[in-house]
């Protein structure tokens, strides 16, 4: 272990000029300085390869934020590459419609449960927006039950959070939240509003488990309500199962959105569901220019080709599953509670400290001694594994966690983690603002 910085000299200019030009220094609040220990984390990219970045100062990373989690495969893989290279040679976007989106909705629907039909968007928020618009059509009703991450930043969700700047007041009496495993929450608002709710929106899973027949609890309720069940799988979707968490779980949606991993990093997201709720589309204004751009289209067809060939989400699990519990056996040994939760595929590290709260400056400091070290984790955000992702890069990683428990062991004292923070905590970008609903006494 060395104390010798990381130069980051290029990232700092990059970011004095960003300041000037960009709101907030970047389109995705995510990724911005803030979100990470500015000083110590890399602010600027300049390529990836496999499960690997470099920076603009030359810094090599082993990653496991993964763009965010759209990564499912690797950068710069070479397969997807060339599709898109092939498409390119014959065009990118086209005063018609071509081809490739026939043959991609085609593999959509093959490989999709319950998939009679696609329509392609260029962002998760995008599709499930879209998804919530054919469901107010559907059932002509406005009002939306929602459980999940917030991940979606249309008017129509936005109202709950934070960040709801520029959203009508009026947004927030057509959402009703509910919590993850609480299907008497569920039913108490459909209880407090008879006829009103056109859709649930539900994420199938974030780092919790169903329980207690959760996720048939919810189908049940959305059935004898008449309202319809959107399953926002822009994160489980072509991670947790090439057939999404629908058949990983075992739930049918009525309609289900898809994001991030099946495209590998390009910008394509699709709402998928049978002819039924799909052909509502017909009649809605949901349309965009570059819905039908092809390079998108081509790369996600190679993707979704190479998830089927090589079995690689299966390889995702295996490798998770050795770091998921290799972390967690580190842990136990040096009485650190800094625990990997969730899945092996989408991992959250949790730290408590001696007082047992959860602690921020705890897991920051712990994450800034493992980037010193060239293994790159988010903060306030999730671990993700890829394909690229090997034995080798897991077996760094555990060394850098034990090379951690050792600084903490030997330099921590009382929980005074902040005290040896190199740079500021990372800021949290936005929080729920309306309350869940629970059941009635």
């Amino acid at each position: 272990m060395t104390d010798e910085k990381i130069n980051l000299n290029i990232s700092a200019q990059y970011k004095k000029r960003a300041e000037k030009v960009i709101p907030h220094l970047t389109g995705t609040f995510s990724r911005a300085a803030t979100s990470f220990i500015e000083n110590v984390y890399p602010l600027y990219i300049q390529s990836g390869n496999g499960s690997h970045f470099t920076d603009v100062d030359g810094n090599e990373y082993l990653d496991y934020l993964m763009a965010l989690g759209p990564i499912t495969l690797g950068y710069n893989y070479g397969i997807v590459n060339q599709a898109i290279k092939d498409q390119l040679d014959k065009g990118i976007l086209f005063s018609l419609p071509h081809t490739i989106e026939v043959e991609l909705s085609e593999l959509v629907c093959k490989t999709i449960p319950f998939a009679d039909m696609v329509k392609f968007e260029k962002s998760g928020s995008n599709a499930v927006t879209a998804a919530v618009r054919a469901a107010r059509a559907f059932t002509q009703k406005d009002m939306i039950a929602y459980c999940g991450t917030g991940g979606v930043w249309h008017d129509w969700q936005a109202a709950m959070v934070s960040r709801d700047g520029g959203v009508p007041k009026f947004n927030e009496d057509l959402i009703k939240i509910f919590d993850y495993n609480d299907s008497d929450g569920l039913e108490q608002i459909f209880d407090d509003n008879p006829n009103k709710i056109a859709a649930i929106v539900l994420e199938p899973t974030q780092f919790e488990e169903p329980k207690n027949n959760f996720l048939q609890k919810v189908r049940k309720l959305a059935d004898q309500n008449d309202s319809l069940l959107i399953l926002d799988e822009i994160v489980t979707g072509f991670r947790f199962d090439l057939a999404g968490a629908q058949k990983y779980f075992g739930i049918k949606g009525d309609l289900v959105c898809f994001g991030k991993g099946m495209s590998n990093g390009l910008p394509l997201s699709a709402v998928t569901g049978t002819s039924e709720f799909m052909k509502t589309f017909d009649d809605l204004w949901v349309s965009s220019t570059n819905n039908s751009e092809t390079l998108s289209m081509a790369g996600t067809k190679a993707v979704i080709n190479e998830m089927k060939e090589k079995n690689t989400i299966q390889h995702c699990w295996k490798i998770g599953k050795i770091l998921f519990d290799g972390w967690n056996k580190i842990s136990e040994k040096n009485n650190i509670n800094a625990k990997m939760t969730g899945y092996p595929i989408r991992m959250d590290l949790r730290c408590f400290n001696n007082s047992g709260s959860e602690s921020l400056s705890m897991k920051s400091f712990i994450l800034q001694e493992m980037v010193k070290q060239n293994v790159f984790m988010s903060i306030l955000g999730a671990s993700y594994i890829c394909y690229s992702h090997s034995e080798q890069d897991v077996e760094k990683t555990l060394q850098s966690f034990e090379n951690v428990c050792d600084i903490i062991n030997t330099k921590i004292e009382n929980d005074d983690y902040q005290k040896h923070m190199d740079g500021s905590l990372p800021k949290t970008i936005w929080s729920m603002k309306l309350p869940s609903i629970k059941k009635h006494n």
